[in-house]
């Protein structure tokens, strides 16, 4: 019968689970091992059945630990057809991108002159190719695109009114308002227009208004639109109401298009180049979306508005670090080559539907009867061109359960994230690498099984 004064010692345990110590660590082994024993030795007392062998209670410390500790990311296979998605860490990099990152992962040549010998720049690897892809006279590139307003606004600002319409007072995801960025940055919110209509006009008449207006702030909403009775100045209209005050128009164009681009589900996206060329005086984005390079926030324009932000003492509390300079330095540089041909992102906006069909047609003779293809659509994501879809093939599994499929596909390995409409499991071949097709079809065929 067991006993709680026969359960072993805790040193005893420990010497048997060199595996336990090695993944976790000593004292978490000891303090996970602690915990079972205890809680044996109590169901033991209270006359319930417990395991009480050293590999039963290694095994439970080992399942505590497991439930307990923070896994790394993983890679997951994204069959959404979403191909910038938030929750799956957004645009997949480049194998130049990635390749950047190792060869950085070590000592390498971030703030060192090899030349000269000497103390360099970060900035030097990245912020004359951000202006080369663009137009503009300079460019900085700060950890995020929150962080590259909080500095515009820090920096050119300060205490100071920025016009900002009503229609353009943003929310996006993980509680970022702009009301709230601005006075976190110390800028005074001057109100312009209506919700669902401004005009240049409202923009000239509060800054005549108002003798302490510091710039103009043009806000893209990148995840919602404003249909029907509405209206918005153009960049142009602005520069119009801007350039005889002297007042700097900067655009957050949101997205990280580098260049106008008229596919039907980018054409009404702004752009870095078609802002800057429209009056814009500074510009900023995401380097993680249409980009498609790691997170970062770009800021381009005027030579003496990007001094100004460089020179100001939070670009060094928002600057990049070595990993993510490397990798935008390999995305910039397939921006000025052929982006669609290095760029995941742009490689699977691009993909022509015929090449897509072939490939979920494959799928489907490999998943089995339960699988067909059908027409569906893909969207951009990441808050890029909100409302716009892009025709496509899709595979359609007919399943008994679609949220059992689901979560068997989420929970397997690798996981695989898939849409779940009308009673059946969507998968979108424009947004999985096609080196992962085996990979998806076998475990397809799983979630089809079960």
């Amino acid at each position: 019968m067991n006993s709680p004064r026969n359960l072993p010692r805790i040193d005893d345990l420990l010497a048997e689970a060199a595996g336990l110590v090695a993944r976790y660590g000593r004292g978490a082994a000891a303090d996970a091992l602690r915990e079972v024993v205890d809680r044996t030795r109590a169901a033991l007392l209270d006359g319930s059945p417990a395991a009480t062998t050293a590999d039963d209670l290694i095994a439970q410390a080992e399942t505590l630990l497991a439930a307990r500790r923070p896994s790394p990311p993983r890679k997951v296979i994204n069959a959404t057809g979403v191909v910038v998605h938030t929750n799956l860490g957004r645009a997949p990099l480049s194998a130049a991108a990635v390749a950047a990152i190792a060869d950085a992962a070590g000592p390498c040549d971030l703030e060192y002159d090899l030349a000269g010998g000497r103390r360099g720049s970060r900035g030097d690897h990245v912020d004359a190719l951000i202006a080369e892809a663009c137009g503009a006279q300079d460019a900085l590139a700060v950890n995020n695109a929150a962080g590259a307003l909080v500095l515009v606004l820090a920096a050119l600002a300060g205490p100071r009114g920025v016009l900002v319409s009503r229609g353009e007072l943003i929310e996006i995801g993980g509680s970022f308002r702009l009301p709230d960025i601005m006075a976190a940055s110390g800028a005074r919110l001057v109100e312009v227009g209506t919700t669902n209509r401004t005009r240049a006009g409202d923009y000239a008449a509060a800054a005549d208004a108002d003798a302490d207006v510091a710039l103009v702030l043009k806000v893209h909403p990148s995840n919602y639109t404003i249909d029907g009775f509405a209206e918005s100045p153009s960049v142009a209209e602005l520069h119009a109401v801007t350039q005889p005050r002297e007042l700097p128009l900067v655009h957050d164009v949101g997205s990280g298009l580098l260049h106008p681009d008229a596919r039907p589900w980018l054409a009404d996206e702004p752009s870095m180049r078609g802002s800057l060329d429209a009056g814009a005086d500074l510009v900023l984005c995401s380097g993680d979306k249409l980009l498609g390079g790691p997170q970062a926030g770009l800021l381009a324009g005027r030579g003496d508005l990007i001094r100004a932000c460089r020179s100001h003492p939070l670009a060094r509390a928002l600057r990049l670090d070595k990993l993510r300079i490397a990798a935008l330095h390999a995305t910039l540089e397939a921006h000025l080559r052929e982006p669609e041909a290095e760029l995941p992102v742009w490689r699977m906006l691009a993909a022509a539907g015929e090449s897509l069909r072939e490939r979920a047609a494959r799928l489907a003779a490999a998943v089995g009867p339960q699988a067909d293809v059908c027409e569906g659509e893909s969207v951009v994501g990441g808050g890029s061109a909100p409302g716009a879809r892009i025709p496509g093939p899709v595979l359609r599994l007919a399943v008994a359960s679609a949220e059992r499929a689901a979560r068997m596909l989420r929970e397997g390995d690798p996981p695989v994230v898939v849409r779940v409409e009308d009673g059946a499991v969507w998968v979108d071949p424009r947004t999985v690498e096609e080196a992962d097709d085996a990979l998806l079809a076998a475990r397809l065929r799983e979630a089809a099984g079960a």
